[in-house]
C-alpha cells in the first residue's frame, strides 16, 4: 500500500468514524445523567437499535476472521454457533424477556438477589467479573488488534515489531472504543452499534459478491455455480466427528451456551432491559435472530470463495478472509471496511465495559453503601470503573501475545466455569417457587471445582466434546437445585413481584414471527447439507421440506389474521 493509498484509507475510516460519532453524540446529549439513563438508556431503546446493537455487540473481529477461516480449512459445520443462536433469542424474547422487564431489573445478579438471596448474588457476581475482566474484554481488545495488523500490515506501515504494534492497535481501539461506554452510556452504545450494524450488512454483502465476480471471471453466477460444483462438500453444514463443530453438540451443550450468551450474560441482555416496552424488546430480540442467518452468507461463504481462488495452501486458515479483502476491495474501499472492522471491534469493548460498570455499581457500590446513593454519583463511579477497567484491559490484553496458544485454550474454554450454573439457577429460579438459595450455592461451587477438574486434571481421561460436557453438568446441577428443593424447600415459596414500569403488552406477531424464524433455522440447514447444495445439487429432499415449511408458515400467519378479525367483531 502507497503512502496516497494509506492517506486515503486513513482518511475514509476517521470520516465515516466521525460521522458516526456524532450521530451517537446527538443523540444522547443530556440523556446519561441518572441511573437509568446511564446503564439502560432510560428504558427508551426501540426494537431497531436493540437489535442493531445485540448484532455488533455479538459479531467481532474474531468471527469475521474465524468463521471465514473454519469454512477455508473445513466446511459450514461452524455455521452453528450462529445459526441456533436463533434458537435462543426466541426463548428470550418470548419467555426470559417478559419475566425481566415485569421485575423491572437492571442487571441478572439483581434479579438471583430477588429469587434467591444476596450470597447467591454476590457469588454469580464475582464469576462474571473475573470472566469480563481477566478474559472477555482483554480478549476481546486482542483479537480485534490482530485483525486490524493481519488486514493492514501494521508493522510494516509503521516500521515496528509485531508487539509493538499490537501494543499501538490496542491501544487506539480501546482508546476510541471507551469513549462510548465511559461518556455516552448504554444509548451511546446502542445507536454506535447500529450505525456500525448498518455498515456490516454493507460489508458482509460486498465481500461474498466481489469475491464470486472474481472467481467468475467477471461473472458472479459462472462464481456461484463453481463453489456449489466444484467441491461442494466445503458448504455442507452437517459437522462429522472430526469437524471444528459435529453435528451432535447442537443438541446438547450448545442449546446452554446459547441460553447463557442470549439470555443469561449481562453485556448482551443489557440493552434488552432498556426496551421502551415489552413489544419492542421482543421485536429487537427477534429481528437479530433473523440477522444471525445472515452470518453463513456473510461470513463463512468468502471462506469457501477463498479456497476456490487460492486453494488449500496459505499458510494458515485465519489469512484466508484478510487476503480476500486486500485482493478484492478497491483503496477507496478499505476505509469503509476498517471503519467496518473498529466499530464491531469497539462494539463488544464498549459494551463489555459498561456492563461492567453497571455491575459494580448496582450490584457492589450501591448496596455497600446502603442503597442511598444520589444518581449523579452512581453514574460518576461507574465512569470511573469503566476507566480503571479499560486500563486494566489494555494492560492484560497484549500479555496474550507471549503465549498465545495456552491462553487462547483457556480463553475457549473459560466461559464453561460460569455459563452453565448461570443458565442452571436462572432457569430453575424462574420456573419454580420452592428450591431453595442453597441449591444454586451449592450448584455454583460444584460446577466451578468439577469443570475446572474435567478440564484441566482429567483432560487426559474424559475426552469427550466440552460442548457434551455442558449438557451433562447442566443436567446435573438442575438436578441438584430440584433435589434441593425437595429436601429443604423454602419455607415462604418466591413469589415474582412485578414492578410494571414499562408497558408490558406482548408483540402481537410475536408468535407467527417466531414460528417464521425457527422454520428459517431448519430451512438454512437444509439448504446447506448433502439434501441441499452440499452435494452440488439439491434433491427432492430439499423441496419437499422447504414446500412444508413454506405451508407451515402461511397457515400460521392466516391463522393469526383470522384471529383478529374474530378479535374485531
Amino acid at each position: 500500500m502507497t503512502d496516497t493509498e494509506l492517506m486515503l484509507t486513513l482518511v475514509t475510516c476517521v470520516a465515516l468514524m466521525a460521522f458516526v460519532a456524532w450521530v451517537s453524540y446527538a443523540m444522547t446529549k443530556g440523556s446519561v445523567d441518572s441511573k437509568d439513563g446511564y446503564f439502560l438508556a432510560g428504558r427508551n431503546l426501540g426494537g431497531l437499535f436493540i437489535a442493531g446493537s445485540l448484532l455488533l455487540t455479538n459479531l467481532s473481529a474474531e468471527q469475521l476472521i474465524g468463521l471465514n477461516g473454519s469454512a477455508y480449512g473445513f466446511n459450514f459445520s461452524s455455521m452453528a454457533w450462529e445459526v441456533t443462536a436463533a434458537v435462543s433469542t426466541v426463548a428470550m424474547a418470548m419467555i426470559f424477556l417478559p419475566r425481566y422487564l415485569a421485575g423491572a431489573f437492571t442487571t441478572l445478579p439483581e434479579f438471583l438477589r430477588d429469587r434467591f438471596d444476596p450470597q447467591v448474588q454476590q457469588m454469580a457476581l464475582v464469576l462474571f467479573m473475573l470472566g469480563y475482566g481477566l478474559v472477555t474484554i482483554p480478549s476481546v481488545l486482542y483479537s480485534g488488534s490482530i485483525a486490524v495488523i493481519k488486514l493492514f500490515d501494521v508493522p510494516a506501515l509503521l516500521g515496528v515489531t509485531q508487539f509493538e504494534a499490537l501494543v499501538i492497535t490496542i491501544l487506539i481501539i480501546g482508546s476510541i472504543g471507551s469513549v462510548y461506554a465511559i461518556f455516552g452510556g448504554l444509548k451511546a452504545v446502542a445507536v454506535s452499534d447500529t450505525l456500525n450494524g448498518v455498515g456490516l450488512l454493507v460489508v458482509g454483502a460486498l465481500v461474498p459478491t466481489l469475491g464470486l465476480y472474481a472467481l467468475g471471471s467477471g461473472d458472479i453466477l459462472a462464481g456461484l455455480k463453481t463453489i456449489t460444483t466444484v467441491h461442494p462438500e466445503k458448504l455442507n453444514a452437517i459437522g462429522g466427528a472430526s469437524d471444528p463443530t459435529p453435528f451432535g453438540t447442537i443438541f446438547t451443550g450448545m442449546v446452554m451456551a446459547n441460553l447463557f450468551y442470549w439470555c443469561t450474560n449481562q453485556y448482551v441482555i443489557q440493552r434488552t432491559l432498556a426496551a421502551r416496552n415489552l413489544a419492542e424488546g421482543q421485536k429487537g430480540v427477534l429481528l437479530s435472530g433473523f440477522l444471525k442467518l445472515l452470518v453463513p452468507f456473510f461470513m463463512m461463504l468468502p471462506g469457501v470463495i477463498a479456497y476456490h481462488l487460492y486453494g488449500p495452501g496459505l499458510a494458515s486458515i485465519d489469512l484466508a478472509y484478510p487476503q480476500l479483502i486486500r485482493d478484492l476491495f478497491p483503496t477507496w474501499l478499505m476505509g469503509f471496511f476498517l471503519a467496518v472492522l473498529l466499530g464491531a471491534v469497539f462494539s463488544s469493548f464498549n459494551s463489555l465495559l459498561n456492563s461492567a460498570a453497571t455491575l459494580f455499581c448496582m450490584d457492589i457500590y450501591t448496596p455497600l453503601k446502603g442503597g442511598k446513593v444520589s444518581e449523579k454519583q452512581t453514574v460518576k463511579v461507574a465512569m470511573i470503573v469503566s476507566v480503571i477497567t479499560a486500563i486494566f484491559s489494555f494492560i492484560v490484553a497484549p500479555l496474550l501475545f507471549f503465549a498465545p496458544e495456552g491462553l487462547w485454550q483457556i480463553i475457549r474454554i473459560f466461559t464453561g466455569f460460569y455459563n452453565i450454573p448461570i443458565v442452571a439457577i436462572v432457569i430453575v429460579g424462574l420456573f419454580t417457587n420452592y428450591v431453595p438459595a442453597l441449591g444454586a450455592k451449592i450448584v455454583i461451587i460444584f460446577h466451578v471445582i468439577a469443570y475446572g477438574l474435567l478440564k484441566f486434571v482429567f483432560d487426559d481421561i474424559v475426552t469427550i466434546h466440552f460442548l457434551h460436557l455442558y449438557a451433562i453438568l447442566f443436567g446435573i446441577e438442575v438436578a441438584i437445585m430440584l433435589v434441593a428443593g425437595r429436601v429443604q424447600p423454602m419455607s415462604n415459596p418466591w413469589t415474582f413481584k412485578r414492578r410494571d414500569v414499562v408497558d408490558l403488552t406482548p408483540w402481537r406477531f410475536g408468535r407467527p414471527v417466531t414460528f417464521t424464524l425457527l422454520s428459517a433455522v431448519v430451512g438454512t440447514y437444509v439448504l446447506f447439507s448433502p439434501i441441499g447444495i452440499a452435494s452440488g445439487e439439491f434433491g427432492t429432499g430439499f423441496f419437499l421440506i422447504i414446500g412444508a415449511l413454506v405451508i407451515a408458515n402461511v397457515m400460521a400467519w392466516l391463522f393469526l389474521f383470522r384471529q383478529s378479525e374474530h378479535s374485531k367483531i
